[in-house]
């Protein structure tokens, strides 16, 4: 086990999700380290200053962003052929990654930002969103009949947009994307990677995560 890559990890966290998912894809086995995140271990901190998940150490190299562990991963192996995408599939991560998780975050904890007005962060996504409904209503997924990386690495995001207020979404009429979602949650491979490990300590026997 010591010579496996160690992934720090949040099981909640939709970045770790992420990372996770694509090191299952590509059949990478880790070290698995449960991060609380209101009580980081001194290790994360000690790999990655900025202490956030996810974390992947493969040695002495430490990947701190979970799009680049995703690449990472896919780059070993990639058996389900998630980097065969059109660019549109990028398109789609960097409106996820950016103006849908900004809006997210301002609706999720409105709290935390001054002036902002969660309903209209609501609509800001929701627009997002309506611009793949109408696909995903005559495909499986964003790009045809199986999942590529634009859908592995923005579901995570759109579940917790769902989750913030699950009886309002479940009400909207966007038919395709919650299909795609439903589709994405109800998956072995999701149960696969959302397996729950208690909180990590230095000296804990180590947590295979992977074949």
């Amino acid at each position: 086990m010591s010579t496996l890559p160690i992934l720090y990890s949040f099981r909640r966290c939709p970045y770790a999700m992420r990372a996770r998912l694509a090191l299952a894809s590509a059949g990478v086995a880790v070290e698995l380290r449960e991060v609380v995140l209101r009580d980081k271990p001194a290790e994360l901190i000690a790999a990655s200053p900025k202490a956030t998940v996810p974390v992947l150490v493969i040695g002495p190299q430490v990947i701190d962003e979970s799009r680049d562990i995703m690449d990472w991963a896919l780059a070993q192996n990639d058996p389900e052929g998630w980097r065969d995408m059109p660019a549109a599939g990028h398109d789609w991560i960097a409106q996820i990654d950016g103006p849908f998780k900004q809006a997210l975050d301002r609706y999720k904890y409105e709290t935390r930002y001054e002036g902002v007005i969660a309903l209209d962060e609501r609509a800001k996504a929701v627009d997002i969103l309506q611009q793949v409904d109408a696909a995903l209503r005559d495909s499986d997924w964003l790009f045809g009949a199986r999942p590529c990386l634009a859908d592995m690495a923005t579901l995570t995001f759109v579940r917790q947009f769902a989750q913030v207020d699950r009886a309002w979404f479940d009400a909207q009429g966007w038919d395709g994307v919650k299909r795609w979602l439903d589709a994405f949650v109800t998956s072995e491979r999701f149960a696969a990677i959302m397996g729950k490990y208690p909180k990590w300590q230095a000296g804990d026997a180590p947590t295979r995560f992977g074949p």
